[in-house]
């Protein structure tokens, strides 16, 4: 997907100390480095190095939270453009759950600018999540990757989202924590009440195979 997303190249590509590289993100808007104090040439490299190999993920990530290929796109290269902008901020820890939190942020703002946000869901599943074989790592070993992402597209926000950066993109319970605010026994409890309903959605014809 990164090659996708490459109205990131001229911020990339631009020179530190330039002036000003403009960004467009998809004609809707622009953005320029000049806004804020250029990153250094080592911290632009640090920047590549740590941020850039995660674009792919974060799309994956956005696309289930919008689930719109192109809106994704979108969310990706604006919460892209603040990380490189708010890179001084980043002070060490996981970068791609940074960044994740980045994308989720540009998705609730893009949200709530159209009078949506987070769909509030009751929360009182309290099983904790066993570890091992989950039935959508199975179904997509299977080759039923259209049906899982279909059921997982299907769920409530704040599950959809636990369960992609669990399964899909393997964040421990600590970094989905630190992407969503929530504690991280309210994590679990969404991991497992996400996978419930997924059982529930993908009926035994699917799961019993």
């Amino acid at each position: 997907m990164t090659g996708r997303i490459l109205p990131f190249a001229p911020l990339l590509a631009a020179r530190p100390d330039g002036p000003g590289a403009v960004v467009s993100l998809r004609g809707k808007r622009t953005a320029t480095a000049a806004d804020e104090a250029p990153l250094d040439p080592r911290e632009a490299e640090r920047f590549r190095r740590l941020i850039l190999p995660h674009l792919d993920g974060a799309y994956s990530f956005a696309r289930f939270l919008c689930r719109d290929p192109s809106l994704a796109e979108d969310l990706v290269q604006d919460a892209f453009l603040r990380a490189f902008r708010g890179f001084r901020g980043f002070r060490g820890g996981d970068p791609r759950a940074w960044l994740f939190a980045i994308v989720r942020s540009s998705h609730l703002t893009w949200a709530r600018s159209r009078g949506a946000g987070l769909t509030a869901v009751p929360e009182d599943f309290e099983d904790v999540p066993a570890e091992g074989d989950t039935p959508e790592q199975a179904l997509v070993r299977q080759g039923e990757v259209d049906t899982v992402r279909g059921a997982i597209s299907a769920l409530p926000e704040p599950f959809r989202e636990t369960l992609v950066l669990r399964e899909l993109e393997e964040l421990s319970y600590r970094e989905i924590a630190e992407v969503t605010g929530a504690p991280i026994g309210t994590v679990m409890s969404r991991l497992a009440r996400a996978r419930s309903m997924l059982l529930a959605a993908l009926g035994p014809e699917e799961t019993s195979s």
